[in-house]
Order: C-alpha cells, then structure tokens, then sequence
C-alpha cells in the first residue's frame, strides 16, 4: 500500500494487479471519455504512458431483436473494467423495423452478452454500474421478485469479481453476494464542492443552514451531510394510504415534518434518486410553508420521468433555487439547459476507484470523503 494516496504514486505502484481495460457499453461513452483521459494522464506523469484504456466493444443486434457481444481487442489477462448505465433510455436498437428504446433489462442483457464475449480470458472483470439493475425492488413485501439480488448473484456465478456502484437504493443488497467486491460509494465530497462553486454566497453553519432528509429511507446520507458541515438536520416521513395500490405501492397522503424551524434558513435536501419529483417539490412546499430561505435539492440519479415543467414553475415562484445531479446516468439536453441545474462530474472519482483497485490500492480513503469535505470547508473560511 501506498503511503500517500495520489494518481500518480497509484500509478507507479509495483502492485498491479494486471494490465488495464476498459469497456463503455453503449450510453456511458461520455463517461468513460472522461475517465479515460484522467487515467491516461496519471499513467504518463507515472512514467507509464499509454494512448487509451478503452477497449472497443459492441452488442450489434438481427432484426428479430436477437443480439451478441462481441470484443473487438484481445483482453487476456487484463483487468477488466465494463462500464454500464442501466437507466440510459436514450440508447435505441431496431426490432421488425421499429426503433426502441433500451430498458434497464436490455442494458443488463448486453453487459451479460460482454462478459461471454471475453469468454474467461480477463484476469479479472469488474463491472461499475451507477444505478444499480433492479436496485428500486430491493426487498420483498407481498408476492414479488427480488430483481436486484438475482442480478447480483448471476454476474457472481458468470466470474464478476468486483461490483462499483453509486449511492444504492438500499445497500443491503450486496447481502445476497456476500463472498464477492462490492463497493457503495456515495460522492458527498463532489456534490459540496459543485454546490458552493455554483452559490458561493452559502453559509454553511447552524444560523444559516440546514439539512432536511425528504424521508426515513434517505436519513443515514442526509445525517452525513449535517455531521459534516456541523449544521441540524431535521426529516420528513411519507404518511401512506395503506388501504390502497397504486402503481406498485401505497400512494402518500402527505408529509410530515420533524425537527426544528427552518425559518429564513437555506435548506439542502438529498436523495438518491428524482423520478417524477412530486415527492420533493411536495417537500419544497412545505419548507415554503415554513418560511424556509433558498431550496437546494441534490439527486445522484436526476432522472426527471415525468418532464421538467413542474420544476421550471417551482424556480420561477421561487420555490426550488436549485438542483443538482451527478453524470453518472443519462440527461437530457434540455435538463443540461436549465438554470436551475447543477451538474456534479463524478469522473475523477471513478477514475481514481479504477486506478486503486488495478493497483491493489486501498480504496478507504477515496470512499471516505470527510477529510476532503473538512479542507473544503476551511478553504471557504
């Protein structure tokens, strides 16, 4: 193990666990350019120069819909990074003469079809995979599958080693493999840094500020938020009509709050994930309600399913200031367009996961992210 941990004494570590590659599935091409030109960097200030670690692959398809993997570069004996995005609805395919647009189920099928094509002949294959397939259905209520954690335990059985993901719905999904990698990273540090680049008139102290969890589900990352930036931390619960279904769940009947005012303070809310949104522009009323100052929502995965409108009205009334989403999923153009939006680049961090674990590099310090956030902040004083 390295004494310091830097790209570069990473780089020039004599423990590599094998020769580094990479393969962008269809959707997170953006993504990895990024990583890439981050890893190369490192390699060549290491004295390691290399033109590119991306691997070209692809999962062409008949026009039945049948598809295959196929690798187009030799990968034997190399550790094997495949990079995949599940929610990227935005990829298309042609079936019987129709375009259609990829579903997670599709984007999981591909990453199976790139795993036979490298037909055992990686050293080592990981598998970083923001959203985590199936991640929303992650425990079992009434009758119903266990999506998630089948997933998991087919990429065990199909030789992945290491699993990468990104703010998990529910982290305890990894129970359902417990002998394999699997790494929840959740980038507070970059999240912070964005938002105070982006509203450096922000005042992160107990007068000014404060953090509201949107849930029970989402207190744990909201509670490292005010623990950090040493700010109170107040939460809503969800009151559900139990008596009735609707799309899958027991629709909310409103929202509860507890803590302490928030009167003339700027509230930052996070989450894992905005799908229609209604449940956080919900929140922001109720803040408003309460007096609240500015409204700053943050999402790793801001996915907007129900369109931006309700959003673009909340700015315009002043009830939301902002929100902020990583990239490590699909957005749309017109959400990159959006005043209101601040997007968080996740690429160093990856870059850095890959780098450590190519390496035999400990990952606590990239994962813990509190002496970094600590800096920032005395940076700001």
């Amino acid at each position: 193990m390295v004494e310091k941990l830097t790209s570069e004494t990473i780089f020039s570590a004599p423990n590599q666990v094998a020769p580094l590659s990479i393969i962008a599935q269809p959707g997170t091409e953006e993504l990895a350019a990024k990583i890439n030109y981050y890893l190369t960097d490192w390699a060549a200030k290491a004295g390691v120069p290399q033109d590119s670690f991306l691997i070209p692959a692809e999962c062409p398809r008949f026009s039945s819909g049948d598809g295959k993997g196929l690798i187009k570069s030799s990968i034997r004996g190399d550790d094997l990074f495949i990079l995949v995005d599940v929610g990227n609805y935005n990829v298309k395919y042609r079936i019987f003469g129709q375009e259609n647009c990829m579903s997670p189920d599709d984007h999981f099928q591909d990453l199976k079809r790139i795993i036979q094509a490298a037909g055992g002949k990686a050293h080592r294959i990981n598998v970083i995979m923001p959203i985590l397939f199936g991640g929303r259905q992650h425990r079992r209520n009434y009758r119903e599958s266990l999506d998630c954690a089948c997933a998991l335990q087919e990429l065990e059985r199909m030789g992945v080693t290491n699993i990468i993901t990104f703010d998990a719905h529910d982290a305890r999904v990894q129970n359902a493999v417990p002998l394999m990698g699997f790494d929840n990273v959740i980038p507070s540090y970059q999240v912070l840094k964005s938002m105070f680049r982006r509203y450096p008139d922000l005042v992160p102290d107990r007068e000014h500020m404060m953090i509201v969890s949107p849930d029970e589900g989402a207190l744990n990352r909201n509670m490292y938020y005010a623990s950090t930036l040493g700010v109170d931390l107040g939460m809503f619960y969800k009151r559900r009509d139990y008596a009735h279904v609707v799309n899958g769940r027991n629709p909310i009947v409103a929202h509860e709050y507890l803590g302490d005012s928030v009167e003339g303070k700027d509230i930052f809310i996070a989450d894992d994930i905005i799908s229609s949104g209604e449940s956080m522009l919900d929140i922001a009323y109720e803040l408003k309600k309460r007096k609240a100052g500015r409204i700053f929502a943050y999402a790793t995965y801001a996915i907007f399913t129900n369109g931006l409108d309700k959003f673009d009205k909340a700015y315009e009334d002043g009830i939301i200031s902002g929100v902020l989403g990583t990239n490590l999923t699909y957005r749309t153009d017109e959400l990159k367009k959006r005043e209101w939006f601040c997007e968080v680049d996740v690429s160093k961090y990856i870059a850095y996961f890959i780098a450590s674990l190519n390496h035999d590099v400990s990952v606590t310090r990239i994962v813990d992210s509190h002496e970094k956030i600590k800096n920032l902040l005395a940076s700001r004083k």
